[in-house]
């Protein structure tokens, strides 16, 4: 494809991104499909773009997107949201990948031919949520603010287990050592590093804006701080995610942070720091630029190569969604209305990290790294269309009864019913 057919592609892109946002807005039909279905056609079908072209440079895109996302997101997030939501975040979290990793490593022995130790790197890899999709969805809908915030904070906290596990599993299958403790280990640290970053950048930040006014008039300053914050953490092998999630959230709750015994040794900010209207609909307007973008790129790298693996993996797709209601049920609290339940059950999308994280094991040499990679696309693409067209029919209201089967009849049904109990 040549430069000036590419610079019209994208032109086209941005308006088919801004009509599908409309389209939205009038039938409810989430506008991750369309994207996706695009990145489909000038991919794997008509091999217009080949994603490999992009090299190094798709993944660095798909981070920025996410740093993006996340800093936008946390700064609508309030300490008292974040209370409530962190220990079921925490529990969703967990059980919500041990449950996946297990139930997609039976399915890969039986019906992939996939070997134990290749069928639970496979598990590992597809154990989280996507950011991007989760956080794009959530602030479409009506729901409790502390079911979008376990939400997003668990995009954001699955990352600490999809990076840890499969890349420890994968040495430990190439012949590295692999230790249970040091695994764990490695969990437990980069989650509480990462949160202490993220916080004491935050309260830092706040303190140069108020002191150094010149960087309030500098839209760019706060995210290009934040790609430095995400960088450095990822570079002491922490979750750069976590730190970015939790440095947004503390900027925007500094007015109420008062950190005990740090008072004599730094500066309380003098007002709190927020974004004004501008600046916030300037950068909802880059994330909508790049998440247009990463969505037709995500379209773009599914691998259509082998259809018995791709069929296993949409089967996969179709029993993560029923587990995935037990495991909603289990973490969430009795006050929780139907309808936020339901919107969790289907909040099960696998983005781009899990794609790169499966091109690993053939790099690595694992024999069945090409199944690993196949199967992934396929769930990536099953779990993000299934998800787009169950979040449509929840939030119609089409499929509420089947959900209030298993969450009970007896809870609220929706935030408007729930609001006296908050």
């Amino acid at each position: 494809m040549t430069t000036p057919i590419l610079i019209i592609l994208i032109g086209f892109l941005i308006f088919l991104g801004h009509y599908l946002a409309q389209l939205f807005d009038r039938t409810r039909i989430p506008d991750v499909v369309g994207l996706l279905l695009v990145g489909i056609l000038l991919g794997p079908v008509f091999h217009l773009i080949n994603p490999a072209a992009f090299g190094q440079a798709g993944r660095v895109f798909s981070n920025v997107v996410l740093v993006f996302i996340l800093f936008e997101s946390g700064l609508e997030v309030r300490f008292e949201q974040l209370r409530s939501a962190f220990r079921g975040t925490l529990g969703l979290t967990t059980l919500n990948f041990i449950v996946t990793t297990l139930l997609v490593a039976i399915l890969a022995q039986i019906f992939g031919g996939l070997d134990f130790l290749s069928s639970f790197i496979l598990g590992s890899i597809l154990g989280g949520t996507s950011s991007a999709v989760v956080t794009t969805l959530a602030r479409k809908v009506d729901i409790l603010p502390q079911t979008s915030t376990t939400l997003v904070m668990e995009s954001a906290l699955s990352d600490v287990f999809t990076l840890a596990v499969p890349i420890a599993l994968i040495s430990f299958y190439t012949g590295s050592s692999f230790n249970v403790a040091t695994l764990f280990t490695q969990i437990l640290s980069s989650l509480i590093v990462a949160i202490l970053a993220g916080i004491a950048t935050g309260y830092l930040w706040s303190v140069l804006l108020n002191r150094v006014p010149t960087l309030l008039k500098t839209r760019f300053s706060t995210p290009a701080f934040v790609f430095i914050l995400y960088g450095l953490v990822e570079m002491m092998q922490f979750s750069g995610p976590i730190a970015v999630l939790f440095f947004s959230i503390t900027l925007g709750n500094v007015a109420l942070l008062r950190p005990w015994g740090l008072g004599r040794f730094l500066p309380q900010p003098t007002e709190h720091v927020e974004l004004t209207a501008m600046e916030k609909d300037f950068f909802a307007e880059i994330v909508f630029l790049l998440r247009t973008f990463f969505f037709v790129y995500v379209g773009m790298s599914i691998v259509l190569d082998n259809w018995q693996l791709i069929a296993l993996g949409v089967g996969m797709t179709v029993l993560l969604f029923l587990v995935r209601i037990p495991v909603v049920l289990a973490t969430t609290d009795l006050r929780t209305p139907q309808f936020d339940m339901a919107f969790m059950s289907v909040m099960i999308p696998k983005g781009l990290g899990a794609a790169v994280l499966a091109t690993l094991p053939s790099q690595r040499g694992v024999p069945s790294g090409p199944a690993i990679q196949t199967i992934t696309f396929a769930v990536i693409m099953a779990t993000t269309v299934l998800c787009t067209i169950l979040f449509f029919l929840v939030e119609k209201r089409r499929i509420l009864g089947f959900y209030a089967l298993f969450f009970g009849r007896n809870r609220p049904l929706d935030a408007a019913s729930s609001a006296p109990q908050q």
